[in-house]
């Protein structure tokens, strides 16, 4: 299902993420050992340094790169945004919870390639592993550009195709066989945590996302490898400032 384009795909995808949500933080931290909460705590820390303002995260998911952003200095507060009642609904829950400074963190159901921003809202915007489930990556880019401010920064933390040589190898037995059965076990659903590797297959390369950064107007923009290369920050500036 990974090579679905267009209104299929967006179809089939929010279906998934939906049945999911229950056990998406619980697969989340166990795909990952607990580090995706290392890497968006980075990707928060590299998107608001030296800004101020509100700061943006779609696809936010159950919140967690929304609340990471809203504990920045300088930020005054995160709005997250999802296309996903079940994900919001998720997030709110956190926050209310009180223990993720759910004052500085507010969600709303929006869709990512349109978003009900007026341009140049946002002091930074992010997207925390979500842009390879885009049926419009540069639209979704380009979106995070427009509502952010000239100086402003735009992020995004992904899994990438990892470079050739035996990480490559070893990561891929990993993503195509340990997590698809992770995903039958703890979450009941193999065919969701499926697509959701072999989607990195169909995704841009690093490079092929940097070049889509340039392409949405932004400069100085570079790109950092995790997780043994198979996670990367990209980031860029809005100019004008």
């Amino acid at each position: 299902m990974a090579h679905l384009r267009g209104a299929e795909k967006r179809r089939y995808v929010a279906e998934m993420f939906a049945r999911i949500s229950p056990r998406y933080d619980l697969m989340n931290s166990l795909m990952t050992g607990g580090m995706h909460h290392r890497w968006k705590r980075t990707t928060a820390r590299l998107t608001a340094q030296g800004l101020c303002g509100t700061a943006l995260d779609i696809a936010t998911g159950t919140g967690d790169l929304a609340f990471a952003l809203s504990e920045r200095p300088g930020i005054t507060a995160a709005v997250g945004v999802d296309l996903l009642p079940e994900m919001i609904a998720l997030a709110e829950a956190k926050a209310a919870a009180g223990n993720r400074h759910g004052a500085k963190a507010n969600f709303i159901v929006g869709d990512a390639l349109r978003l009900p921003f007026a341009d140049g809202t946002f002091c930074c915007a992010t997207a925390g592993f979500s842009l390879r489930n885009m049926v419009d990556v540069s639209a979704a880019v380009n979106e995070m550009a427009r509502v952010v401010s000239p100086g402003g920064r735009v992020t995004t933390l992904e899994l990438t195709p990892m470079p050739a040589g035996w990480r490559a190898t070893l990561g891929r037995v990993y993503f195509h066989k340990v997590v698809p059965l992770l995903g039958e076990l703890v979450a009941g659903d193999r065919s969701a945590y499926t697509y959701l590797p072999s989607s990195v297959d169909y995704f841009l390369t690093a490079d092929g996302l940097a070049e889509a950064f340039r392409a949405a107007g932004l400069t100085n923009v570079g790109y950092r490898r995790l997780g043994m290369g198979a996670v990367a920050i990209h980031y860029g500036e809005k100019p004008g400032r």
